[in-house]
């Protein structure tokens, strides 16, 4: 009766064939005719092929969700076969779990498992041991690949090499190296401007968004996106990679420092206005200092303390507030330094070099950006004429055609209203690009005109000439764009 039944069983063939196997010349072919030959020499008749050659690039780890597994494990289950051969265990899976669980349903249906390479049986007792010793191994073998993977990863990141070419937005890889995207930098170059302008990252979000602008991924805006490239240092010239590793589908856990990489790179923006942006919202973080309304005085956005705190001025109260170290000043002491500094400001030839030096740079800025969004509405544009070619080819239909053509025409709608923007601050630009001698001309008469602008006016006015202002014990000093720090303390003020 036993030798009856051994001739009459019924088994499947198992082919799963590496890339390096293939590579070495053992195909699929080969595999199935070795297993066949195996089947003939042991009296067993081949009913059953499952080659998993049909669906590239699925996973070891997962194989009992492979479409061919499970017509296997079906077929077992009704009786149609009573044996699997394969070629080897790692063909089988490499997950030890998942193959003790095979051998244990394959035991439970009174089916065997025939392992060529190994001479592997699970019927036997010695079988089944040797299956779970060489199971264990394979495990072993996979996270020891996996271990010197990753070490692999931390000693590229530590030499300061990029592992992948993915780069935060303003950035492209060429040659291995990280370079500023010429489409992109401009408009988060734009968007540091325009939150330092409204102190809000939905507001960004929105206004990028009515500019017809979109992420990498071709969406539109939001708050979070915005905080992202905002807060990402390589803006300034400094990109940090390899910070975490995924643990999850969507969690991730922070890797130890020493196993992050740095890059230097170029920067989009200078790393003053990066820590400017960037201290405001550490501030926004805070319950009692969400920002409020848009501030009134001259130097609400510029004046900070020596001790590193911003300081503020209230409505109510005639004096600037550190509220770190209760430092103080009065609002009306501020304004007249600042006064006094102007005269000198505009007689120091070396500053006056410095801010048409930074108008050009400005200029070229806002020519590079309008060069980006003439762009933009060009590619609309060819989208737009291939989706309705389409259309009238019929190879959409008329709804399609809508789904596709009309949020690109809103975009397109977008992009034009802002080009005049565009032109009109570039024209604007030009035509206040004035030689050093006509800005010294002009130099009095601000002077002469300044307790009596406006507020805002003046506020534009300190705002545009300078970067921030620090008051300290008996001193203040006054940064100005893209020069050096004022050396002209001003003492002997009058604290309240």
């Amino acid at each position: 009766m036993q030798e009856k039944s051994v001739l009459s069983k019924r088994v499947g063939v198992w082919i799963r064939v590496s890339t390096e196997d293939q590579a070495r010349g053992d195909s699929p072919q080969i595999h199935e005719a070795r297993a066949r030959a195996y089947a003939a020499g042991r009296g067993w008749k081949v009913v059953e092929v499952y080659d998993l050659a049909g669906l590239k690039g699925w996973s070891g780890k997962t194989i009992k969700e492979h479409p061919e597994c499970k017509r296997m494990l079906a077929d077992i289950r009704r009786g149609h076969i009573t044996g699997l051969i394969f070629s080897k265990l790692a063909r089988l899976a490499r997950n030890t779990r998942e193959l003790l669980e095979l051998a244990d349903e394959f035991r439970a249906l009174g089916a065997d498992m025939i392992s060529l390479q190994e001479n592997i049986d699970t019927s036997t007792p010695s079988g089944r041991f040797f299956f779970t010793m060489l199971a264990g191994m394979g495990q072993w073998e996979r996270e020891e690949t996996t271990d010197r993977i990753n070490a692999s990863f931390q000693t590229r990141a530590k030499l300061g090499k990029l592992l992948n070419k993915s780069v935060p937005y303003g950035y492209k890889v060429e040659e291995s190296k990280m370079v500023l995207h010429p489409d992109e930098a401009p408009i988060r170059r734009q968007a540091y401007e325009l939150f330092l302008q409204h102190r809000r990252k939905y507001t960004v979000a929105q206004m990028l968004n009515a500019k017809g602008y979109r992420t990498r991924k071709g969406r539109q805006w939001e708050e979070t996106q915005i905080k992202d490239i905002l807060t990402d240092p390589s803006a300034k010239g400094v990109y940090f990679f390899n910070k975490a590793k995924r643990v999850g589908s969507w969690k991730s856990v922070p890797k130890p420092e020493t196993e992050w990489g740095r890059i230097d790179c170029e920067p989009i923006v200078s790393a003053e206005l990066w820590q400017q942006v960037n201290q405001i919202i550490e501030e926004q973080g805070k319950k009692w200092k969400r920002p409020g309304r848009l501030p009134s005085q001259t130097f609400s956005k510029l004046a900070w303390c020596h001790c590193g705190g911003k300081m503020y001025a209230r409505t109510d109260s005639p004096k600037y507030l550190c509220r770190k170290c209760n430092n103080k000043i009065a609002i009306a002491d501020l304004e007249a330094v600042f006064h006094d500094e102007l005269k000198a400001f505009f007689a120091d030839s070396t500053k006056l070099a410095g801010q048409i030096v930074q108008a050009e740079q400005n200029l070229k800025q806002k020519e590079a950006l309008i060069v980006v969004h003439q762009q933009a509405i060009q590619k609309i544009r060819e989208e737009m004429k291939q989706t309705h070619r389409l259309y009238v080819e019929g190879h959409i239909t008329p709804e399609g055609f809508g789904e596709f053509y009309h949020p690109a025409e809103k975009r397109l709608h977008q992009l034009l209203a802002e080009l005049p923007k565009l032109q009109g601050e570039i024209d604007l630009l030009k035509v206040n690009r004035l030689s050093a001698e006509d800005i010294m001309a002009e130099a009095g008469t601000l002077y002469d005109r300044w307790p009596k602008l406006p507020i805002d006016d003046r506020r534009k006015i300190a705002e545009a000439l300078c970067e921030k202002v620090v008051i300290g014990r008996g001193e203040i000093d006054i940064t100005y764009s893209c020069l050096s720090t004022s050396e002209e303390p001003c003492k002997n003020l009058t604290r309240l």
